[in-house]
């Protein structure tokens, strides 16, 4: 072994986005000032419970985990209800990805 390579099982740095990771694995909560509107919005709804109305009239209701460049989200512990008429039972989906083409509306649970 080269004496000027460093064993990376010992000494190592985290490669991050933004250092927002710190090396013990934990998320740090400070928004980066450079983020953009959008950005800032999409992140203070992570975690939040969305109501999504699909093209075929279903709506999801479930946890915001993320979102890409495409609009496709992420739900975490999902129902889906057939109708508008939420008094109907639900069916459990668990953790869907919703096809950003097929997302009709997005409401935020408050």
């Amino acid at each position: 072994m080269d004496p000027s390579e460093k064993d990376q099982r010992t000494d190592h740095h985290i490669i991050t986005n933004d250092e927002k990771i710190n090396e013990n694995g934990e998320v740090n909560e400070a928004i980066n000032l450079k983020d953009s509107p959008g950005r800032q919005k999409l992140r203070s709804w992570l975690n939040r419970r969305l109501w999504i109305k699909m093209t075929d009239g279903r709506i999801l209701i479930g946890s915001f985990l993320c979102t890409d460049r495409d609009a496709n989200i992420i739900l975490g512990l999902c129902a889906e209800y057939l109708s508008d008429n939420l008094d109907l039972e639900a069916r459990t989906l668990g953790l869907v990805m919703v096809p950003g083409r097929h997302i009709v509306s997005i409401h935020l649970d408050v």
